[in-house]
């Protein structure tokens, strides 16, 4: 792809009403705009915590030497970047002025007290370990580095698409650290890695600006849940806790509202035109990618079930069920609308793929009349014990997911 002209300095400058447009969200709609200025400064601030300028370095300071596409993305001894530079924008806060969390804490899940029953979290098992990630703390910091299992990975959320997505952190060979850049592609959450400084979209996991451009992280199946469905399938796991070693209004939302008007544009310019088969904060549960790629209307999940789409050859079967509340709603987090948990499965056991339905908000397969949880556990019948394969799917808005899949089928279109 050719190089933009477009110099840094210009690109990495805050956009025009950037700061109105959060002040929006922190604020609802219907205040006027000088109360939302004031409001969205603030909130802005709260988010990046004491940043300084746009153009200089957040909280968790690193040492490097060498082209940094944080600093200079048109650097000549990167390969071509991926994408176009001029649709790489600042969200404001400057590189690390939303700190990730490099060594987290963690409860019990049997002693944390202050998660609501349908408080979101995202859940991921590596290995024989699951931990728990709230929404409440991840708003606030976008990237967890972590080890489950005894594997590194990278537990990440951009709460502007509403998507969470784990990575094993190993590249090359080398374990590194990934930072919020304070940049974004399609609004999404663009990280960079702290042994090169390279430049990846989340909702891609691919380096595309700078060193590293073309490698690509290794994707964990990794779902949002209801506190109450984790602590009942995961009685002795480790739950992140607030001891970040930052000061954050850990389970308010910073982005009040901004997923109630379903028509409602994104806060930045995407890089090209919007698809009209959705509007563009309809939630959808997207699978698979490229020609493979299928995007389901979370509505119709919703009224139906369970819903079994095909990606390429492999089957597989989506699921929602009630007991979980929207992160992006209420000012706190636990005040958010009923939305429900989606989860994605390989419907084979053995040799044999699992026709499932939901009833009432259970789910059974007919073969055998076998309930399973939400988790893809079976808890009662012939097959209790069994346990499906999670699929890496994607549970975000339609604006996000066709920009980065724009050849998806939208099922029932």
């Amino acid at each position: 792809m050719p190089r933009s002209s477009t110099r840094p300095a210009r690109r990495w400058g805050r956009l025009a009403g950037a700061v109105t447009a959060v002040a929006l969200l922190a604020t609802g709609c219907g205040s006027d705009v000088d109360e939302a200025d004031a409001r969205g400064s603030e909130a802005a601030a709260d988010l990046a915590g004491e940043t300084g300028d746009a153009g200089g370095r957040g909280g968790n300071v690193h040492e490097f030497s060498g082209a940094s596409a944080l600093d200079d993305p048109e650097d000549e001894s990167f390969p071509d970047p991926l994408i176009n530079l001029d649709d790489l924008l600042s969200g404001g806060p400057p590189p690390d002025g939303i700190p990730s969390i490099d060594e987290p804490s963690f409860d019990p899940a049997a002693e944390v007290e202050w998660l609501e029953d349908d408080e979101p979290l995202l859940s991921l098992t590596v290995g024989e370990e699951t931990r728990g990630y709230p929404l409440g703390i991840l708003t606030w910091h976008e990237i967890v580095n972590d080890t489950i299992g005894g594997t590194p990975v990278a537990v990440t959320y951009c709460p502007l698409c509403n998507s969470g997505v784990a990575f094993e952190r190993t590249v090359d060979g080398e374990v590194t650290t990934f930072g919020v850049s304070g940049r974004l592609y399609a609004d999404n959450l663009v990280m960079f890695d702290r042994a090169t400084e390279s430049l990846w979209p989340q909702l891609t996991g691919t380096a595309s600006v700078g060193a590293r451009t073309g490698t690509q992280l290794e994707s964990i199946p990794m779902g949002t849940v209801g506190w109450a469905q984790f602590r009942a399938e995961h009685p002795d796991a480790l739950v992140l806790n607030r001891d970040t070693g930052h000061e954050r209004d850990y389970g308010n939302n910073p982005y009040v509202g901004y997923d109630e008007d379903v028509n409602s544009e994104p806060i930045f310019p995407l890089p090209g035109a919007s698809d009209p088969r959705l509007p563009p904060k309809e939630r959808v549960v997207g699978v698979g990618a490229g020609d493979n790629a299928i995007a389901v209307r979370r509505t119709d999940l919703a009224d139906a079930g369970v819903t079994r789409v095909q990606v390429g050859a492999d089957p597989v079967t989506l699921w929602h069920l009630p007991g979980q509340v929207t992160a992006l709603g209420g000012r706190e987090i636990a005040d958010g609308r009923e939305i429900g948990t989606v989860a994605a499965f390989d419907p084979r056991v053995g040799a044999q793929e699992l026709e499932f339905v939901a009833d009432d908000g259970v789910i059974t397969d007919r073969g055998t009349g076998s309930q399973w949880s939400v988790f893809g556990r079976a808890v009662a019948g012939s097959l209790e014990g069994e346990i499906l394969a999670p699929v890496v799917h994607l549970d975000t808005f339609w604006f996000a997911w066709v920009a980065f899949q724009p050849a998806t089928t939208l099922l029932g279109e």
